[in-house]
């Protein structure tokens, strides 16, 4: 029966890791892996995870399992930074622990497509991972554009989709730090996005990956927040990868919102039903780590200054390419300024992105989507030529 399947094409992202890797050059520069990286490039530990870590060597005492729902106080803990503290909707929301937050987005669709949603509308360009996420599950996927030329983003084609979505469709949204273009919606945007989901009743797929690395914690989830304000039921999937830097570990969270709080042990009980399908439990390890800093305010405190050191520094990447629009003209670069996150893209051809890694040991994806991370003091600067270089004329 093996003998059936055909070959896949390779990751790109993994063949690039790969030339990276097997460059010589001293002053090449990495900027496709979506990881964060310091000015010296290093991707470390976090200084209050390292504590929560060696916390949780002495306190914990069993590896038995949590259940499919995972640890119940890591979930609790986040729910005031994603939904606020205090927050009225508190009650008719219940999360779980996922693998990372592809294993929320994965629950999410999962569960919608079990509740009768026949078509989910995603904006693109998109995170690669959406899509394929989409497809394996077997549910339509209609597009539309979520990005406008000028580097802002395209509000008539989101609500053009969430009045065309109909009763049995869902629109699955970014919630801050847009992958891979950095363009987020505006509060005025969001507000606008609410009433939409408001008046069409709609379901919403919200994808938390980047809170506190765009505007600030409170700042990045206003949107969201916005929305669930508006709306009888959502869908939320949350990943803790990048804002604790838990990567390798797999730390997400899935969250349901019901119109009313009874409805919630039904809802529970299928996606817990879901999840033993297809992880049976989730790992512990992270999410454990991540419950322990949330329950000490000195670990708190000293996570959400290393999340302002990051916020920081990417700002000053962007601020610098946005001030290189007159040395790059035709790039848009002052646009990038303007947006949040790790990601952005450059509307460079093949052969440009071909000719800044041959000619210039730059590396991208071939999309255009660079990591801002992958840019610092000591080689923005070549950045930049290498791109007056490869466009000029």
């Amino acid at each position: 029966m093996l003998d059936t399947l055909s070959a896949q094409a390779p990751d790109a992202l993994l063949a690039l890791i790969k030339m990276h890797a097997a460059d010589s050059r001293d002053d090449k520069i990495d900027l496709g892996v979506g990881v964060y990286r310091t000015n010296e490039g290093a991707t470390p530990v976090f200084r209050a995870i390292k504590q929560a870590e060696r916390k949780l060597l002495d306190v914990q005492d069993s590896k038995s399992y949590l259940g499919p729902e995972g640890d119940g106080g890591f979930v609790k803990a986040l729910m005031p930074y994603i939904f606020g503290e205090g927050s009225p909707l508190a009650s008719r929301i219940e999360g779980m622990q996922t693998p990372g937050g592809t294993g929320a987005v994965r629950l999410a669709v999962a569960l919608a497509v079990k509740a009768g949603v026949k078509r989910i509308f995603l904006g693109v360009p998109s995170w690669p991972n959406h899509a394929q996420i989409l497809e394996d599950v077997g549910v339509e996927v209609v597009t539309f554009n979520h990005a406008s030329e000028d580097g802002t983003a395209d509000l008539a084609a989101v609500l053009g989709a969430i009045r065309d979505a109909k009763g049995d469709g869902a629109v699955l949204l970014h919630g801050c730090c847009h992958n891979p273009t950095g363009i987020d919606y505006t509060d005025t945007q969001w507000a606008a996005i609410a009433d939409a989901f408001a008046e069409t009743g709609l379901l919403p797929i919200l994808d938390i990956a980047y809170q506190g690395l765009g505007q600030g914690m409170e700042e990045d989830v206003a949107g969201v927040r916005a929305v669930l304000a508006k709306v009888p039921e959502a869908l939320i999937a949350y990943s803790c990868d990048k804002n604790f830097g838990l990567y390798r570990d797999r730390v997400g969270a899935f969250y349901m919102m019901a119109r009313e709080e009874g409805q919630l042990a039904a809802i529970a009980s299928n996606a817990n039903a879901l999840a033993r399908a297809n992880w049976s439990m989730p790992p512990d390890h992270g999410g454990a780590a991540v419950r322990l800093l949330l329950e000490d305010e000195g670990m708190t405190s000293t996570w959400l200054e290393e999340l302002d050191e990051m916020r920081t520094r990417m700002r000053r990447v962007r601020d610098r390419l946005g001030a290189a629009d007159n040395e790059v003209p035709g790039l848009g670069l002052a646009a990038l300024a303007e947006q949040n996150g790790l990601f952005a893209m450059l509307p460079l051809t093949k052969d440009q992105i071909a000719s800044l890694r041959e000619d210039h040991a730059i590396y991208m994806a071939g999309s255009g989507r660079i990591n801002v991370a992958g840019l610092h003091a000591g080689n923005i600067d070549k950045f930049i030529a290498a791109l007056g270089d490869v466009t000029k004329g």
